[in-house]
């Protein structure tokens, strides 16, 4: 299974990998049923999670609404420590994940509109650095795990300030080197080997530093650094499946005076 699923990652197209995941989930499901680990998103329990990523890596994706460590973690934030669920938001989400689609579509709180710029799945096609909408129209923005493929995230971080009304908010999370200072991007680097080499991943362009909150700050964000995986035991993190290390960037619109 391990070099299926790493075969699929590296060499089928992401719409395509899109359209058919529903398909393989439905196969999947039976052959993983227990009760070791439980998927927060859609209460499902399993045995254990099949294995994804480059490296085809164990127990990550849940056999059944197909959520990663990073998406698991996310749901918990907005169930947990906003009113995502239950207040009135209008919201932009980028690069809408699959486990949310259907669930965050559903709630009755929420104008919910996906964006992105191949997903079959979104309402808008859309770049990030040049998003067609007006300014100070969205309450939330959620945008996990993106801005890493973007040629230029600096401009990403400033349209999503431009569209956010002024105290609204937006989930900017992306991959962390904790041991780097500065952000590590290179436009030379265009092959895919070097890519996964220097950024660790074929499709990314950089690999954010600890610099990530002042390149946030410099967009003009407000922004609120929470270690949220703190919050949980040893135990929690390995019955959810949730990352091994991941900051929340809760970043906030300054409210106008």
């Amino acid at each position: 299974m391990r070099k299926i699923i790493r075969f699929l990652v590296r060499r089928v197209p992401r719409p395509w990998l899109i359209r058919f995941s529903r398909i393989f989930s439905v196969l999947m499901v039976p052959f993983y049923k227990g009760s070791r680990y439980q998927c927060p998103v859609c209460q499902s329990g399993f045995r254990k999670f099949l294995p994804y990523g480059n490296a085809g890596a164990d127990n990550r994706l849940c056999p059944s609404c197909l959520s990663l460590e990073r998406h698991r973690f996310l749901w918990l934030y907005l169930k947990n420590r906003t009113d995502f669920f239950t207040a009135p938001r209008k919201v932009l989400h980028v690069a809408p994940e699959q486990p949310f689609i259907s669930r965050f579509r559903s709630m009755k709180n929420l104008d919910y509109t996906t964006a992105d710029l191949v997903s079959p799945l979104a309402d808008l096609k859309m770049d990030i650095m040049q998003i067609p909408m007006p300014d100070d129209i969205y309450d939330v923005v959620i945008c996990n795990h993106v801005l890493e493929h973007v040629t230029d995230d600096r401009t990403a971080m400033r349209e999503i300030l431009r569209v956010l009304k002024p105290g609204g908010w937006a989930i900017l999370q992306v991959p962390v080197d904790w041991t780097r200072n500065h952000t590590l991007e290179d436009p030379t680097v265009t092959s895919a080997a070097d890519r996964e080499r220097i950024f660790g991943q074929y499709d990314h362009l950089r690999f954010h530093g600890t610099d990530y909150p002042d390149r946030l700050k410099e967009a003009g964000f407000l922004v609120d650094m929470e270690d949220y995986l703190a919050s949980f035991s040893p135990d929690e993190k390995d019955y959810f499946r949730l990352p091994n290390q991941e900051m929340i960037w809760k970043s906030t619109k300054p409210a106008r005076l």
